[in-house]
């Protein structure tokens, strides 16, 4: 094998085995180095950094003892499989190689393996053989009428909107909309936002200069109640829209009572605000039937969002917003002339997959699947970690774990050790939130492919903390 280069920046004080030692381990830690990587032999590397031959040897001897690295006669020194990169990033943006972890239970991501391929390709075929001609002229920024046809047609049926083509814009995802609406000028913040949520979507607000508070949150939900009363969403510079979850609080999974829905819409009216409904996993309830929009309450004041991202794949780059009739024209004129975002073919494919029964056909067979992978990690945490609480409804591509109290970045820590990918509830938690945290984890039990579930969830039940002592130390 030939010789791999390596460079490392050494402390100028110091002893060079500690500072070499230092810095192959940040190297692994930050994934510079991944999993299995081959380093240089003592000799090349000692050349290199101009030092010592058993410099080398000795911080390679070191770094093996403490389980960074392994060493096997006619292999050389590799960095350890079971090393993982620390989880440094905001979760929806993955550590360096963490897509490359043995275990990936983060949220957010459906089983890449079940993509629908031959079906999807079927659909393609006949829509393109269909399309007509001006398909393939310059973009319509609303999108293409089959596909807004097939989803308002869609949408009544399975999620109770009321709408109708005119009123909805196809758009590459619930974050393309956000970024239209609140950093378009379609919407003015201050936007009033739940506790906890998608990092990445507050980064997108943020950019934007869109102020966000946060509400609080009980059992019933975001508590929309208090909409009216809540110090940074009433007087002059108050909110004039709020963004919820509604059918499966992100992530903390609680779906929004009934009085809380109204009284989300009751405010909009009351305000002229807008709610904005992100819809991101709707389709997926597993212990009854997915309860309907919001939106279908008062069309005039929800804008839906929704997108293939969970049902089908976050690489179809395809999202859709019911609109208010007011909006609709000033959310054209934020996104241009031209559609500049989601292509024409798989526009017209996924129109064909709504109206032939395709996508039905597959959500069925996912929600299965999902249900029966949430069945097996509350199986395994019953057996081997009764202590840990699995919170929310059964519903979605995720479960969030409640974890003795301060033991949250531990575990987190552990499970990067031990080549798990995984996300601390922390990291979601709103800034400025005045719910107090409770430790926890966030489980995409969606991620892995069927054959890897179990030894993912065998990684899991491995890190998870052990139950409190209660009375420890008591005379």
């Amino acid at each position: 094998m030939p010789e791999s280069d390596l460079h490392l920046d050494l402390s100028p004080t110091g002893p060079r085995r500690a500072a070499l030692a230092a810095a192959l381990r940040d190297a692994v830690r930050t994934g510079r180095l991944a999993p299995g990587t081959r380093l240089p032999p003592y000799r090349a590397l000692a050349a290199d950094l101009g030092v010592a031959r058993n410099t080398v040897a000795d911080a390679y001897a070191a770094l093996v003892a403490e389980g960074w690295l392994t060493a096997r006669q006619g292999s050389g020194t590799r960095v350890a499989e079971r090393v993982a990169a620390r989880p440094t990033s905001a979760p929806g943006k993955p550590p360096p190689h963490a897509a490359h972890a043995p275990h990936d239970l983060r949220q957010g991501q459906p089983d890449a393996t079940a993509f629908p391929r031959t079906a999807w390709i079927a659909a393609v075929r006949r829509a393109v053989t269909a399309a007509p001609h001006d398909a393939y002229a310059p973009g319509d920024p609303q999108g293409r009428p089959e596909l807004r046809a097939a989803l308002a047609d869609h949408l009544a049926r399975v999620r109770g909107v009321r709408t109708s083509p005119d009123h909805i814009v196809i758009c590459s995802g619930v974050a393309h909309g956000l970024r239209l609406l609140l950093g378009g000028g379609v919407l003015a913040g201050p936007l009033a936002v739940e506790p906890y949520g998608l990092p990445f979507h507050r980064g997108i607000l943020d950019a934007a200069g869109v102020r966000t508070v946060a509400l609080g949150l009980d059992p019933a939900g975001a508590r929309t109640d208090l909409l009216a009363t809540h110090p940074g969403t009433t007087g002059r510079h108050g909110a004039r829209a709020v963004l919820l979850t509604p059918a499966h609080q992100f992530p903390t999974g609680g779906p929004l009572a009934p009085a809380r829905r109204t009284a989300a819409v009751d405010w909009a009216r009351a305000r002229g605000g807008v709610v904005l409904e992100d819809d991101y996993d709707g389709e997926f309830r597993y212990d009854r039937e997915p309860v309907g929009a919001v939106q279908g309450l008062d069309p005039d004041h929800v804008v839906h969002l929704g997108s293939v991202s969970k049902s089908l794949s976050p690489a179809i780059r395809l999202g859709w917003m019911v609109l208010p009739p007011r909006l609709t024209d000033a959310v054209l004129a934020a996104k241009g002339q031209r559609e500049a975002w989601a292509g024409v073919t798989d526009q017209l494919a996924l129109a064909d997959f709504l109206t032939s029964g395709q996508y039905d056909r597959h959500v069925r067979r996912m929600r299965q699947r999902y249900r029966t992978r949430r069945a097996a990690l509350l199986d395994a945490l019953a057996r081997t970690a009764p202590h840990v609480e699995v919170t929310g409804i059964a519903a979605g591509l995720h479960a969030v774990l409640r974890l003795p109290d301060g033991t949250e970045a531990a575990t987190v820590a552990a499970a990067a050790r031990a080549g798990l990918a995984l996300d601390g509830l922390a990291a979601f938690r709103h800034p400025d939130s005045p719910q107090p945290h409770r430790d926890g984890l966030v489980v995409g039990y969606a991620t892995p492919p069927d054959h890897r579930f179990p030894a993912a969830l065998d990684a899991l039940r491995r890190v998870l903390p052990p139950p409190p002592q209660h009375g420890a130390g008591a005379a």
